[in-house]
Parts: C-alpha cells; structure tokens; sequence
C-alpha cells in the first residue's frame, strides 16, 4: 500500500487547514461557550466542496477518492469536533450510504442536493432504549396503500435542528427482530416530523445534537431504501462509513492535542527549563506521537479497502477503537501536560478532553469494538458479502 499524497490531496489538506485556522479556532471558544453551531459554516464547506468530496461527480460530489475524505475529517476535528461530526453524518452515515443502497430516481432526488452542499442529511438509529441493542428498538413504520406511517422516537441524533433528509431505521415486521428493521428516507417538512436538540453536554457543546419524534408520519412507498427488511444490514453499512470517518476524526485530535502540547513545552518552565526538558512530559508527548501515527495508519488501511470496494468492516472497527482510545488518552495527557492552565479554557486541550470522550461512546462503544476485534480473532465472528456493497474509486475524471 502506498499512503504517499498525491497532489490534490495535499492541496486538499492545505486547503481545510487554512479554512480551519482562518475560520474555526479563532472562534471556536466562544462559540463551545454559547453552545451553538454557526450555520453560515455550512456555505463555506458546500463552497469548498467538503460536503461531497467523496462522491462521485456525477451525483454532485468531487470524486476524491475515500482516504480524502479522512483528510477532510482529519483537518477539521484539528478545529473542533463538531465541524467533523457534521461531515461525518452527512457524508458518512447518510450520503455513502445512499450512493450504496439508493436507487437511480433517489440518488437524483436526495443524493444529489446532499453532495453539491444544497441540503443536509442525517441518521437516525439510536433511540432512549435501544443503543448498541438495535433490535430494542419501538419506532415503526406501517404500510398503508402507497404509505408507510411512521411512529416512534430517535435520540441523539447530530444534525438534529438543521438537516434537510433524515435516514430513519424502523420496524416493519417486529416478528422477524433484526430482519424486520427497514430504512426509509425521511423530509424534515412532512407533517408530524419534529426535533428538539439536547442542552447540557459534556462535550461538542457546538454541535447540533438531539432528539427526532415521528407522530403518524407519512412516507411514500418510494422513500424505503433498499427492500423490507434489509434495514439492518444497511445500518451496519452505514456504521462502516460513519465509524471510518470518527477514527479519522481522532487522528485530527491527536494532532491538535499535540501541537498545543509542543507549543505549551516551550513556552512553560519549570525548575529553571522548558518543561518539554522533563522526562515524564517526554513521555507524554511521545505516546501522542505513537497514537498519532499508529491511529493514521489504520484508518488508512481502512481507507485503501474502501477505495478498492472491499468489504472493511473488521479493520474499520480496529480503526475506530484504537484510534478514539489514543485520542481520549492524548486530550487526558494534553490537560496534565497544561497543569491547572489545562483545566481553564484559556487554552484548548479542556475542550478536547470534553470533546474525546464522546467518541469512544458513539458509533459502537469501546466495548462493542474490544467484543468484536475478539470474535473474528477467535473465528466467532465471519463478515458475509452484502447485497450492495461501496462502489470502489475509480479516479477523479469519473
């Protein structure tokens, strides 16, 4: 494998690095103070092309391929976790995966608007009693003539107040547990739909997260995504992309956490030198390092398999595990590292304390991924090929 950049990704880099120091870290505390994400912020990523670069263009995206995308992720979690989350949910959860399952007329009709940056989509799985237990989920959707009525509750749901398009996951056939969830393409417009975002948060405390009631809501037959009953199947799909794009994430954390770090070494002393002259801060520092680039190399792996349309749900959970691990240990050594400075936020690292550890909850916990990285080492768990599987990059003239 070669992970050497090629020309249009390092402008690419270059390019998110400079939006990001010119537009998000000079702002950034004010705005994790007021709680409140700068909408406006969405132009500027449709303007950049951020919102699609890994959709092919001929459904509105740039046609980057899947390890730019990391580089997306990667640069602006460098700022803060909600301008990666953002991303993550609109491309990760919901865009990759109506280029997936979707049909021609939907990808047309959602897909399209979502890659240009016209609209934004968002996911919702988790509900207040169904986290990693999926198949506890209560929301259902009811087929009556050309309509399925969709009741229920989802929680947690980034994007909440502020996306346009909704994939939703919902009973058709509680009978059949697992092979009974299916997923269908929901408007924010249609009767029936409303959010309410969560207040008090850990951390993001700027990005939009919340909860989505659906009271009789009513979806034409035409929005169920892919056949009844493959509901699951896409959710976990889903969940290869949306995780691929939290452990690139941490990768940008691990970077920020460590260039404050660096910055703070040599500016501080302490018993008459740079405090970065003492051992155990030493220690600290180089462990970030190690974090840093054992994490990128996973989630590059991660990236190639997706690049040549190979299934990657195993490495994409060894990614995601490890990669928000290091990230939540290097925010918790960036913090000793700043002393009593480190719990103020004059500077950055108490935010990205707050911030890392969100990550090692979503998306399958630590738990979930230690359970699963277990099963297929001792051959209790087999990925089976999916019926639809990431079409493989192909190149930018595509």
């Amino acid at each position: 494998m070669d992970f050497e950049f090629s020309e249009e990704q390092i402008l690419l880099r270059n390019t998110v690095r400079n939006f990001v120091d010119k537009e998000i870290i000079p702002y950034m505390r004010d705005w994790d103070r007021l709680g409140e994400f700068p909408r406006s912020l969405f132009t500027r990523l449709r303007d950049l092309g951020l919102m699609g670069v890994c959709i092919p263009k001929k459904y509105g995206g740039i046609g980057m391929d899947y390890n730019s995308l990391a580089i997306v992720c990667e640069e602006l979690e460098r700022g803060d976790t909600a301008f990666r989350t953002a991303v993550s949910v609109h491309t990760g959860l919901n865009s990759l995966t109506l280029l997936q399952w979707g049909t021609e007329e939907q990808k047309e009709k959602y897909l399209v608007p979502q890659a240009n940056g016209e609209k934004i989509g968002a996911y919702g799985l988790t509900e207040p009693g169904a986290g990693s237990d999926v198949a506890s989920m209560g929301t259902t959707a009811v087929k009556q003539g050309d309509y399925y009525i969709l009741n229920g509750q989802k929680t947690w749901i980034s994007l909440c107040d502020i996306a346009d398009h909704f994939l939703v996951f919902a009973y058709t056939d509680k009978s059949k547990k697992h092979h009974g969830i299916s997923c269908f393409i929901v408007e924010r417009t249609w009767e029936g739909f409303s959010s309410k975002a969560i207040k008090g948060k850990l951390g993001i405390r700027s990005g939009n997260t919340g909860e989505l009631f659906f009271d009789h809501v009513k979806i034409p037959k035409e929005n169920l995504l892919g056949q009844e009953g493959e509901g699951f199947k896409i959710a976990m799909s889903a969940l290869d992309n949306g995780r691929f794009t939290v452990a690139a994430g941490a990768v940008g954390q691990i970077m920020a956490c460590l260039e404050a770090s660096v910055k703070y070494c040599h500016e501080r002393e302490t018993f008459g030198k740079p405090i970065g002259k003492h051992q155990l801060v030493q220690q600290m520092i180089a462990n970030m390092e190690a974090g840093l680039e054992m994490s990128r190399l996973l989630v590059y792996r991660a990236g190639e398999l997706k690049n040549q349309g190979k299934r990657n749900t195993r490495e994409t959970s060894l990614a995601k595990w490890q990669a928000c691990g290091f990230a939540n240990k290097a925010a918790d050594d960036a913090v000793q590292i700043h002393g009593a400075y480190g719990y103020s936020d004059e500077y950055p690292v108490e935010r990205f304390l707050r911030n890392s550890k969100a990550p090692v909850i979503y998306e399958g916990t630590r738990e979930i991924h230690t359970v699963m990285q277990a099963e297929y080492v001792l051959g209790y768990r087999k990925d089976k090929p999916l019926s639809k599987t990431l079409p493989p990059w192909e190149g930018l003239e595509k």
